[in-house]
């Protein structure tokens, strides 16, 4: 049963017990003695009240203190990964068929990243090929480099990714192959060693520019500069890049090659996406005529329902020779590949391929596939 003491209208009805016998059998006009009488009775009554009701002790005074939060945060991050694509198919080239176990790029990573202030941070990052098409031992390395972000940009040093790749081919690189894209790869850039990059990303304009400087062979100066400009926001990507690199045979030089390319991408919806890639490459030599060629790639994937896609992709690849000359290794090509992705990190995918050359027989293969990817993220 809950009570009513403290309450005011317990007071009052004690006021008016004490109050009572000055006033009840008595008719005649209140004094000044009456009125100091009833303050003491009133004194006394609020004694016993509070005598009777303690108040309750001071709360933050009796409370446990709050336990001390960390605020320290997080600031080192350990990314390893790897996916395994191995590929099963019958290949037809130069007029010749077999039956062969390939892969499509497999490899294995790690990268360390730690934020040791709020616009600083130092990366630590190496990945190296599986080789799964023979003995399925590490392979060569593919990135091996470490960088350092500031206010003003990310500075690395070491084997990685130029803008070349980064703008142009990594937008039509979609289907689940060694050599794709199919035109870009033939003489363009994937992975870069004794390289210095800097990149700078400001909203949806991101800068890329490498160079790389290898004492120890051809020249002693630069052997290789590349730099691009791209622009990503709401699905759309667009791009242009500008490379420059110095031509040897072993310490001879022969001359350099001049390449200017662009790219756009766009995602339409969550189900179409469509990019194209181009190069304009000029062969400059010294003791030779001088040449110009060309690399085009379209690729573009539909979502058929949760767990099919549709990719398709036109390439052709021009290397500047006469149709006639012996030297000439022009093709052009299509493939078609879908894919049966049951489960996300898993793809099965069933492709198949065409090259059609100026001056050899063409080739043809169709395969089967899966891709497996791993990736765990821990942060301490």
């Amino acid at each position: 049963m809950k009570t009513a003491s403290g309450s005011p209208f317990v007071l009052i009805l004690l006021c008016s017990s004490f109050a009572y016998p000055v006033f009840a059998n008595d008719n005649r006009p209140v004094t000044m003695e009456d009125i100091k009488a009833l303050e003491a009775q009133l004194a006394e009554l609020k004694r016993r009240f509070i005598n009777q009701n303690p108040q309750p002790k001071d709360v933050a005074k009796t409370e446990a203190p709050a336990p001390k939060v960390n605020k320290e945060a997080k600031t080192h991050t350990l990314d390893v990964y790897a996916t395994m694509r191995p590929t099963f198919g019958r290949i037809e080239d130069r007029g010749e068929d077999q039956y062969d176990v390939r892969d499509a790029l497999s490899h294995a990573g790690v990268k360390a990243t730690h934020r040791f202030n709020d616009d600083w941070a130092a990366e630590l990052h190496g990945e190296w090929s599986i080789d799964v098409q023979n003995t399925g031992e590490f392979g060569r390395s593919r990135r091996a480099y470490t960088a350092l972000v500031t206010p003003v940009g990310r500075f690395g040093i070491g084997k990685q990714r130029p803008a070349q790749y980064l703008f142009i081919a990594e937008y039509v690189d979609i289907f689940n192959h060694a050599n794709s894209p199919f035109a870009y790869d033939v003489e363009s850039l994937f992975f870069v060693d004794n390289l210095i990059s800097y990149r700078l990303d400001t909203g949806p304009i991101t800068l890329v520019a490498v160079g790389q400087f290898d004492g120890d062979n051809n020249d002693n100066n630069n052997d290789l500069f590349n730099a691009g400009v791209s622009y990503n926001k709401n699905g759309l990507h667009a791009a242009i890049t500008y490379q420059m690199n110095d031509v040897y045979d072993q310490q001879v030089r022969l001359g350099e090659n001049s390449l200017w390319a662009g790219s756009l991408a766009y995602e339409f919806t969550d189900r179409f996406y469509a990019a194209v890639s181009y190069q304009d490459k000029t062969y400059e030599r010294e003791n030779v005529a001088d040449r110009d060629g060309s690399t085009l790639d379209l690729s573009f994937a539909y979502k058929l329902n949760k767990y099919y896609k549709l990719k398709t992709g036109y390439f052709d690849f021009d290397d500047g020779y006469n149709n006639g000359d012996p030297s000439n290794q022009s093709y052009d090509g299509y493939n078609v590949t879908l894919e049966w992705l049951p489960t996300p990190p898993l793809r099965v995918h069933f492709e198949y391929l065409t090259k059609s050359y100026t001056n050899n027989q063409d080739f043809d293969s169709l395969s089967v596939g899966f891709r497996y990817d791993f990736r765990t993220s821990i942060n301490y």
